[in-house]
């Protein structure tokens, strides 16, 4: 089964035992999170509904990637400005794809909060 998932603004196509770079991640090695913004999921060539449907994935490190060089000059006038740069990284293995995906917690504190109203 694969599916595709959106985090830090790009999208990926996992499956199981994939291992993915993605944007910065808070958590350190070993955490297990969730990502449940996925888009399409499916088997093969079928496409299943994905809705309310969850990836599982276990952060293997947090990395930087290569530096990239920033360099900026203009002609004639003694200008030349090099900055570096290097995105910070998080190493994900998916674990599995399916489950439900996590309830938001907003709307557990105003369920919370009807019922002791309605007692008072």
């Amino acid at each position: 089964m694969f599916a595709i998932v959106r985090t830090g603004g790009k999208q990926y196509r996992v499956a199981a035992g994939d291992k993915i770079v993605v944007e910065k991640l808070a958590g350190a090695a070993g955490d297990t999170i969730t990502l449940d913004d996925v888009l399409l999921a499916g088997e093969g060539s079928e496409i299943k509904d994905s809705k309310g449907l969850a990836v599982s994935a276990e952060i293997i490190a947090q990395a930087k990637g290569e530096k990239v060089i920033v360099f900026k000059k203009r002609r004639r006038h003694n200008y030349r400005r090099r900055n570096g740069h290097r995105q910070q990284h998080t190493i994900l293995k998916i674990l599995s794809i399916g489950g439900e995906a996590p309830k938001k917690k907003a709307a557990a504190k105003k369920a919370e909060a009807a019922p002791a109203e309605a007692e008072a």
